[in-house]
C-alpha cells in the first residue's frame, strides 16, 4: 500500500492512499474537516467524513501530475514508468503548482 499526506495550502487535508487491491482511498482529515468543512479540494471531492474510492487514481490527483517532456523528465529521473500514476504523484507533488501537494508517508516505498 502506498500513501501521502494531501496539503491544502501547506494544510493537512487528508490521505490518499493505493490499497493492496488496487483501488484507491481519499479521506479528508478530521481536523480538516473540522476547521475548513467548506474548503473541498474540488467540486467533485466536497468535504465529508466519508472517504472517497475509486478504481483509478481520482481525475483530480491524476491531473496534478507533469505532462508532455516534463512528465518523460520525471519518469526517466525517478525510473517510474509512466503508468504508475501514483508513483508518479508521489514523486512529483510534493512542490505542484497550485494550493494542493502530495506528500508520501514512506518515500523508500513508494518508487
Amino acid at each position: 500500500m502506498r500513501e501521502g499526506i494531501v496539503k491544502y495550502n501547506n494544510i493537512v487535508a487528508g490521505l490518499l492512499q493505493e490499497l493492496d487491491n488496487g483501488e484507491y482511498e481519499f479521506k479528508y482529515d478530521d481536523t480538516y474537516i473540522k476547521t475548513f468543512p467548506d474548503a473541498f479540494l474540488c467540486f467533485t471531492m466536497p468535504v465529508r467524513k466519508n472517504p472517497y474510492r475509486s478504481k483509478t487514481l481520482f481525475p483530480f490527483f491524476d491531473g496534478l501530475i507533469p505532462e508532455g517532456w516534463l512528465l518523460n523528465i520525471a519518469s526517466e529521473s525517478w525510473k517510474i514508468n509512466k503508468n504508475d500514476r501514483m508513483g508518479l504523484l508521489l514523486a512529483c507533488c510534493q512542490n505542484a503548482i497550485g494550493a494542493v501537494s502530495v506528500h508520501p508517508i514512506n518515500p523508500d516505498k513508494n518508487a
